[in-house]
């Protein structure tokens, strides 16, 4: 098969990771509020707030899982093999740290401490991977520009 029967796909994977990338950052914001009613101890009046956390959530694993699947089929469409950049293995680590979040985070309870920690840590470590991920994104990217 030839790139062009592909074009549909590269757009839906462009639209996919930035909007991944943002519900990455929205998560950020809405994390940080929660943290911070947490500390102020206003946060049974934003329950609302954890809600939309785990709905964006939710929908940034669905992205994710969406993108690994594009991945694979327009690699093994157009080579036959995976593998041939490090965007297969920056893409992979993405998918296992939102996987490893999204886990964590069903796990958050006062009886488990560790869990929340888990779930912040494997943030910060996503925003190094979805940065190595776009930046490898990008080198494929324009292998096929013109």
């Amino acid at each position: 098969m030839n790139l062009p029967s592909f074009l549909w796909l590269w757009k839906i994977a462009a639209w996919s990771m930035g909007f991944s990338i943002l519900a990455y950052l929205l998560l950020a914001i809405t994390g940080l509020s929660i943290f911070q009613a947490r500390q102020t101890r206003s946060y049974r009046r934003r329950y609302w707030l954890r809600r939309l956390h785990y709905l964006i959530g939710i929908s940034m694993v669905a992205l994710v899982l969406l993108l690994l699947f594009i991945g694979i089929i327009g690699t093994l469409g157009h080579y036959g093999t995976l593998g041939h950049s490090g965007h297969f293995i920056a893409g992979f680590t993405v998918v296992a740290l939102v996987l490893i979040s999204a886990w964590s985070a069903t796990q958050i309870s006062p009886q488990r401490r560790w869990a929340r920690w888990v779930h912040i840590s494997t943030n910060f470590v996503l925003f190094l991977a979805f940065s190595w991920v776009s930046w490898t994104g990008w080198l494929v990217v324009q292998k096929y520009l013109p």
